[in-house]
């Protein structure tokens, strides 16, 4: 099996692996948070997803949650210094999703833990600042995030750190906090952000990774294809999709045949400016893309905030054979920097091991990296799932470099060893 294959080849080639992660992560700026969602199909092991603005952190293990106090608070010192005292956590608009807010406060309480002072605000007006309950029945308190704002005539943050994926680009707002660190920045929103980047960054550094660890670059890679120009509204345009995903899963089956694999190949079409599970489709042929219903059409139609989705990825479609109390389960692993946080097993009873589990009805189940420091040999689960969710953060580098991404007051060091 793939996960067999790669802890063994990892632990193997760890001192050569580590450093060249070290030289990587020396030589580029990375967000403070980020989380990955990633696949198991025991013939191979791959990220699918990344999120730069996580909103899980509720969901982490508990033992993780503890050891992300210090890792929050080494960050923030090792790239900010130690004269940071006052933050400013600007968040998601969606004031009645109570599970978001659970995230809030979690992010909230591990950076308040290391004697940092934090305010919950969001880039809008609000006449006085709101008090939301969170899903396990804590309190936080919103403000308004703008500079004409009764907190922002107060409150003078050090840092700003954004749990708001900016979908929506929040230029005004933007140009009145130019003089504060923003951290990830902005411009790594999905307002401009693209899935097609990250996951052409992720597949070449998977290519470096297997000739270090010595291994077949399958074995992690996700085949990816961009499709722009997207107008589920037009014929033609589906048609050529359709064409282009007969082309991929021709390709896949001749790539699996090679291995001895026997899975039947099928892709996911994605919103390339995607989040949130929308705008995400399983096919097994582009015959499917053509026959699509109309609540097929009306689901590719618009992404978050009603955006029109323009362009789409299709992506390898990865089966799960990890489960949990007998629901099909995909680990979800949560980065602080370039360390790992925590994880937890995202479910879904009502869904196969080919399907999306990011979807309502989701429960979480326990993963904890943290069994990592105790035990590597041990934890083939977490130490494989643990290297793909590093690549993707290699990978977001990458993309911020290729955005210009600006790191305001962020100073580079040493980089991580593993």
């Amino acid at each position: 099996m793939a996960k067999l294959t790669l802890h063994k080849q990892t632990l193997a080639n760890m001192n050569e692996i580590c450093s060249w992660f070290s030289t990587k992560t020396a030589a580029l700026s990375y967000p403070i948070y980020s989380s990955y969602d990633i696949r198991d199909s025991g013939y191979k092991i791959s990220n699918v997803d990344a999120n730069i603005f996580p909103a899980g952190f509720n969901n982490i293990c508990p033992t993780d949650k503890e050891t992300s106090i210090g890792l929050m608070g080494k960050y923030i010192v090792k790239h900010y210094g130690e004269a940071i005292k006052n933050i400013l956590l600007v968040t998601e608009e969606h004031t009645n999703n109570a599970f978001y807010w659970e995230n809030v406060y979690t992010i909230k309480s591990l950076i308040e833990a290391n004697g940092i002072t934090v305010k919950v605000a969001i880039p809008r007006e609000l006449p006085e600042p709101l008090n939301i309950t969170s899903s396990a029945g804590r309190e936080v308190q919103v403000h308004s995030a703008l500079m004409t704002g009764p907190l922002m005539k107060e409150f003078k943050p050090d840092l700003i750190i954004s749990n708001n994926d900016f979908s929506e680009a929040y230029e005004e707002w933007a140009k009145t906090v130019t003089n504060f660190p923003m951290n990830p920045p902005r411009e790594l929103g999905w307002y401009q952000r693209k899935k097609s980047t990250y996951f052409k960054y992720y597949n070449q550094l998977v290519e470096e990774f297997s000739a270090i660890a010595k291994i077949d670059p399958f074995l992690m890679t996700v085949e990816t294809e961009l499709f722009e120009n997207f107008d589920i509204g037009d014929e033609k345009s589906r048609e050529a999709l359709a064409g282009r995903v007969d082309a991929m899963i021709e390709k896949l089956r001749g790539e699996y045949q090679k291995r001895g694999i026997n899975q039947e190949p099928f892709v996911f079409v994605k919103n390339n400016a995607g989040t949130y599970g929308l705008a995400v489709i399983r096919v097994g042929s582009g015959a499917e893309v053509k026959e699509w219903s109309y609540k097929s059409r009306k689901k590719m139609k618009a992404a978050k905030g009603g955006r029109d989705v323009e362009e789409v990825i299709i992506q390898e479609g990865i089966p799960s054979i990890v489960e949990a109390d007998g629901a099909s389960a995909e680990p979800v692993i949560y980065m602080i920097g370039c360390e790992l946080a925590g994880g937890f097993l995202r479910t879904h009873s009502e869904k196969s091991s080919t399907e999306s589990l990011n979807s309502p009805g989701a429960v979480y189940k326990r993963l904890c990296v943290s069994d990592l420091a105790i035990n590597t040999p041990g934890c083939p689960q977490e130490n494989v799932y643990g290297w793909t969710a590093k690549l993707g953060l290699l990978a977001i580098a990458h993309e911020a470099q290729e955005l210009n991404a600006v790191f305001k007051g962020y100073v580079r060091a040493s980089g991580c060893s593993k």
